[in-house]
């Protein structure tokens, strides 16, 4: 396989944010029901960590609890989000399919790779029909290290891909495009930091821009010519 875009999910293609609240919302109620917590739900400081693992997540919102009771949140989260998604309360963003469909008439092979859970990114998938353009969807879950880097490392050394772009919103995105030799396209989207996508090697506003390089005589900016 010569060439591949690999993108994120969670703040990338998928407008997290207009689950997130509500999913968090209620998975902190439900926390408060059974007594194990007490105080305001903290989702500032989920917006401000978003992209991780979901395990580091649990161990920033809930310091003082034991993994069991981070596993049961976790579970109890997914459900939620996933729920979400099947009632249509989230949303891709804008011209995610317009650049899929540009992508996959030129031969690239697409990708998702996602620290998130792999039932989650499923329910995405399915929910926005994503898997008439997208070969493959990855999720952290299939390797220990939980590094995004090495998640991109597995696609590349599945499909063999020589040439590729990683296009991201956080700074694991950016990292794992560069640990394996790839253009990191930052997305200055709803979770992104200044100081992350500083670190990449070209920043967008929409999705289409991509398309607009790859189209033009500047495409170096994101393949090797």
């Amino acid at each position: 396989m010569e060439k591949a875009m690999i993108f994120d999910m969670d703040g990338t293609l998928f407008q997290t944010h207009k689950i997130l609240e509500i999913s968090l919302e209620d998975t902190f109620n439900h926390l408060r029901s059974i007594d194990l917590w007490d105080s305001e739900t903290p989702i500032n400081k989920y917006k401000s960590i978003m992209g991780v693992p979901l395990p580091v997540v649990w161990e920033t919102l809930l310091p003082n609890h034991d993994k069991s009771i981070h596993k049961y949140t976790d579970e109890y989260f997914l459900e939620r989000l996933i729920e979400n998604i099947e009632r249509g309360k989230g949303a891709l963003y804008p011209n995610v399919a317009e650049l899929f469909s540009y992508l996959k008439n030129e031969d690239y092979a697409i990708f998702i790779a996602s620290n998130g859970l792999t039932k989650y990114l499923q329910a995405i998938v399915r929910h926005y029909g994503l898997d008439q353009w997208v070969t493959e969807t990855f999720s952290i879950q299939l390797i220990d290290s939980l590094d995004k880097a090495d998640l991109v490392k597995l696609i590349v050394e599945k499909y063999d891909i020589k040439q590729a772009a990683v296009v991201g919103d956080r700074l694991s995105d950016i990292l794992a495009a560069k640990r394996n030799g790839f253009k990191a396209v930052g997305c200055q989207f709803d979770f992104a930091q200044a100081d992350e996508l500083a670190q990449a090697d070209l920043i967008i506003e929409d999705l289409l821009e991509i398309q607009s390089i790859l189209g033009s005589d500047n495409k170096s900016q994101l393949l090797p010519l």
